[in-house]
């Protein structure tokens, strides 16, 4: 399987030290097999770190660590109240013990959304409603150094500077 990371920086080696917490899965390394979806991250790292760089790197892994017995894997097949309860709950930095996590990426619409739950403004259902009209993206998040040893650095690209 082919996984794109967009940043400001290539990434060769990823290291979970340097990756932030509070994020929709958790302190991680955040990949998506949408490359599109890759390059837009390029530009809101670009905009918080104030920098003029924006790179995808580019990953692959072996498809059968999806389905290894021997790691804790959560997946969401979609937008449900077990995913928005964990979004909620790893963004206010609730931790869990999973290996990998696989599911829909929060977006801005999203996050909107996410927060008006949270808040108590929208109930579970209203918001998941409300969530499954927008169209989301995937995100694989590793968590552990054991799936971040699996991922093999394909290449990396540097997206065109803004004119």
């Amino acid at each position: 399987m082919r996984l794109y990371h967009g940043s400001v920086v290539e990434v060769r080696k990823p290291n979970l030290r340097s990756c932030r917490k509070k994020t929709d899965f958790g302190k991680g390394f955040y990949t998506t097999t949408h490359k599109e979806q890759a390059e837009h991250w390029t530009q809101i790292k670009k905009d918080r770190a104030k920098v003029d760089r924006r790179v995808v790197s580019v990953f692959e892994i072996d498809d059968a660590l999806l389905s290894n017995p021997d790691l804790k894997i959560r997946k969401f097949n979609g937008v449900d109240e077990a995913w928005l309860n964990f979004v909620v709950d790893s963004r206010k930095g609730v931790k869990h013990d999973y290996d990998l996590v696989f599911g829909p990426v929060a977006n801005d619409r999203v996050f909107t959304v996410v927060n008006l739950y949270e808040s108590g403004v929208l109930d579970a259902r209203a918001a998941i409603a409300q969530l499954k009209a927008y169209k989301t993206y995937d995100q694989l998040s590793f968590h552990t150094p054991r799936v971040i040893a699996a991922l093999k650095f394909v290449e990396s690209y540097e997206l065109q500077r803004d004119k």
